[in-house]
């Protein structure tokens, strides 16, 4: 868990206003990734109920985040999905003790294989950032990749939208999606293979001109 109520900001939900997010993640259509909450332990309680209950019956399966003067929609989806992680980090306040709730797709901490799909939540602006990715590629991938690959791979999967960078990230987090094209990423892989631009070998640098063209 992070450091309890750093520096960051705190964005309200509107329909829960004993909860205050200090951290959010989410996709290209709105779809919640990572959600990091604070509030007392019966607020986390009712909101994780709520995250189930069906909307004729005050459930969420969607919420709006209140950030720079707008409110951005958040959807749930199926909660059952979602990995959840609570610590209490004040046993004593003058509101008793406060919880933080972290809420994320399941994907974030193990990758989706039979779909070659995956999530990845790093600090902004991460020492090694493109490690840690790499490593997520080669967990994820079902071919075989060698290590001294790695920029000319990442490159072709961000060239061919497989490797992205989520849109919506709140707070000290930011989030990339992994999702493989198998077929075509073993055809650009192959032509890569073929003229020379991988090799078994990490002498040969990485032809540029090769990459793009695949």
């Amino acid at each position: 868990m992070p450091d309890p109520l750093s520096s960051n900001p705190l964005y309200r939900i509107d329909e829960c206003p004993d909860l205050m997010a200090d951290g959010c993640v989410g996709d290209e259509r709105g779809n919640l990734v990572f959600l990091s909450v604070w509030a007392r332990d019966t607020a986390i309680q009712e909101f994780l109920a709520r995250l189930t209950l069906a909307g004729d019956e005050r459930g969420l399966d969607q919420f709006h985040l209140v950030a720079d003067g707008g409110s951005l929609p958040l959807c749930v989806g199926n909660a059952d999905s979602l990995e959840k992680r609570s610590t209490r980090a004040y046993r004593r306040t003058l509101f008793g003790s406060v919880t933080n709730l972290w809420l994320f797709d399941r994907r974030c901490v193990r990758p989706d294989k039979a779909n070659a799909s995956s999530l990845m939540l790093l600090p902004h602006g991460a020492t090694h950032g493109l490690d840690r990715l790499w490593m997520l590629v080669q967990e994820t991938c079902p071919l075989p990749l060698l290590d001294h690959w790695r920029d000319t791979v990442l490159a072709l999967l961000q060239s061919k939208q497989m490797l992205t960078r989520l849109p919506l990230a709140l707070g000290p987090l930011e989030g990339h999606r992994l999702a493989l094209d198998v077929p075509t990423l073993t055809s650009a892989l192959g032509a890569l293979i073929r003229s020379g631009t991988l090799q078994a070998s990490c002498a040969a640098a990485p032809n540029r001109a090769a990459l793009l063209a695949a």
